[in-house]
């Protein structure tokens, strides 16, 4: 038999039994053939899905890998590497659609679950805003920094505007670590403060602030930081409304001592 025939056969094969009973009892690099054949239907695609998964030890890996790390593999060309993008964006915008389409935003589980597989390889790190509606509503998820973030990097004010502009109640803010070790440094914990801060005098909610690693996230809401950040503000404020009246309260001394 021309070995034409012996991979359309071995391509059917796989495809009836995906459609049969799905993924269950597929290995890994079958997957990934299956994926690589929809962009190559007329290639024997195994040998290149077994390279894909030596170099990207797992499948996550593979669908993760971006087009041209995928070319790097002997044998795959941006053809054979459509059906991996296609796989990866589908389950991206699945993902959104459940989140957007849901009543109200629930937990950080859901966040990471949404933006994890868009976020977790990125190689710098990426500050995204998701504004919510009074009731939690997710309205819009904006991109507003690319590199280093810190206090100095983000503009509160760019928030703000895009916060009126979006009629949004509340805030919560994405970033990444591409470290993969998404425990917040110090200069996270400092813009996270004072974002809280600036929510507090324009009537915003901050929800919360993750931070994205690798499989793992850190939830600033979760660790009872954002509440502690809001009992800051209040006591800040607090004390400057006493030392106000303070002084207030002086110089009316001194006023009533000179008549």
């Amino acid at each position: 038999m021309p070995p034409e025939e012996i991979h359309k056969g071995h391509r059917r094969r796989l495809r009836e039994k995906f459609l049969k009973s799905g993924l269950s009892g597929f290995h890994d690099y079958e997957i990934v053939e299956l994926l690589l054949t929809l962009g190559a239907p007329r290639r024997d695609c195994k040998p290149q899905a077994k390279e894909a998964l030596k170099r990207f030890k797992t499948l996550r890996g593979v669908l993760s890998a971006s087009t041209e790390e995928l070319q790097e593999i002997e044998g795959v060309g941006p053809h054979s590497a459509f059906g991996i993008r296609l796989a990866r964006e589908i389950a991206q915008e699945f993902l959104k659609g459940k989140i957007m389409d849901q009543p109200f935003f629930k937990s950080s589980r859901e966040i990471f679950d949404y933006l994890y597989h868009a976020m977790r390889d990125l190689k710098k790190e990426l500050f995204k805003v998701i504004y919510l509606s009074s009731q939690n509503q997710i309205i819009e998820v904006a991109d507003v920094f690319e590199g280093t973030v810190d206090g100095s990097a983000i503009s509160p004010r760019e928030i703000v505007e895009g916060a009126l502009k979006a009629k949004a109640a509340a805030l919560i803010f994405v970033h990444n670590h591409p470290s993969g070790k998404p425990a917040p440094s110090s200069s996270d914990r400092e813009l996270t403060r004072e974002l809280v801060y600036v929510g507090k005098i324009m009537q915003m909610k901050v929800v919360d602030h993750i931070i994205i690693g690798n499989d793992r996230y850190y939830s600033f809401a979760d660790e009872g930081l954002i509440e502690e950040y809001e009992m800051d503000f209040l006591n800040l404020r607090l004390r400057g409304t006493a030392e106000a009246r303070q002084r207030i309260y002086q110089a009316r001394l001194i006023r009533d001592k000179k008549r």
